[in-house]
């Protein structure tokens, strides 16, 4: 596979970062560097790095700042990068997520920085639950959003359970569900539950057993919340108000499983006009994680630096 130069300064900046527990930053001349800021707020909190054209980084349920890995680090050389955490996770204190509600929250809060930071219409990419805040923000503040990316996520997430159910079929699972994850509060982390729960999410063992840190650190109320939220949010009938140049990466294993998943994504996306449709060969729901160099060549082309 052959990967343009500004794609393999993606994957190689690893080299040139600082890595703390919730985030990668480049690495300066001093040995005392300042970490970047975070601004806290009461459902999110952010963290801006270098400048240039804005891009936002969502990043899925349970994830930290850090699962961008050296994506990071190589665009901050020319974008502000803005880093979007969910309170809660990271091992951060909940904050106002222990209430319904979290997905608009989120979307007002980035809304507001938007407009506060002056931002103008931004890149933004979301990953998984990510992908979908990022669908919400974008339909409910179209001017915020210049391009949009969405990682491995879907416009109702019930449809991988029945393409034909509704959010009204789904909720007693999901109510379920969350109920489960909640009750995991104040007990001793269980790895090997943890474990169970993010199998299969990753085809590399070393990326499950990073994933199975971000579940134990992440507060569990808020992880049932945002789980709940995230399936009984159904925005396919606004689709159609999507006309943000917008592009759907979508991960497949083997090639012979690639038509099959594709034509899923393009039954969802539907009444989307303005979408188009990139599969990550060799790669499961953790795109960035399974597939690094891949993926930064798609970032790559979606922001246009070539």
């Amino acid at each position: 596979m052959r990967i343009s130069a500004n794609a393999r300064t993606l994957f190689t900046a690893a080299a040139a970062v600082i890595c703390t527990s919730a985030l990668c930053y480049p690495a300066t001349s001093s040995a005392a560097a300042p970490a970047p800021i975070e601004q806290r707020l009461p459902h999110i909190s952010i963290v801006s790095i270098g400048s240039g054209a804005p891009v936002v980084l969502i990043p899925g349920l349970a994830s930290p700042r850090g699962v961008w890995g050296s994506l990071v680090p190589a665009l901050a050389g020319s974008h502000r990068v803005i880093l979007i955490q969910v309170n809660g996770f990271g091992g951060s204190a909940p904050g106002a997520n222990l209430q319904p509600g979290v997905l608009d929250g989120i979307v007002a809060e980035l809304h507001a920085y938007s407009a506060k930071e002056h931002l103008g219409p931004a890149a933004v990419i979301g990953h998984s639950m990510g992908g979908l805040a990022a669908l919400k923000l974008t339909l409910a503040h179209p001017h915020d959003v210049e391009r949009l990316m969405i990682v491995d996520a879907l416009p109702f997430f019930g449809a991988l359970m029945d393409e034909g159910a509704s959010v009204e079929e789904v909720q007693p699972m999901a109510r379920m569900m969350q109920r489960r994850v909640a009750s995991a509060y104040g007990q001793p982390a269980d790895r090997a539950a943890a474990a169970a729960n993010v199998k299969g999410l990753s085809l590399k063992p070393e990326n499950v057993a990073t994933m199975v840190d971000w579940s134990v650190a992440a507060d569990p109320r808020v992880t049932g919340q945002l789980m709940f939220e995230d399936m009984t949010t159904d925005v396919r009938p606004q689709l159609v108000q999507l006309k943000v140049p917008t592009t759907l990466l979508y991960p497949y294993e083997t090639t012979g499983a690639q038509a099959k998943t594709l034509a899923f994504y393009k039954r969802q996306y539907g009444n989307a006009p303005a979408i188009s449709f990139e599969g990550v060969a060799g790669s499961a729901h953790m795109v960035m994680l399974d597939q690094p160099e891949r993926f930064a060549t798609a970032v790559t082309r979606f922001l246009g630096d070539r």
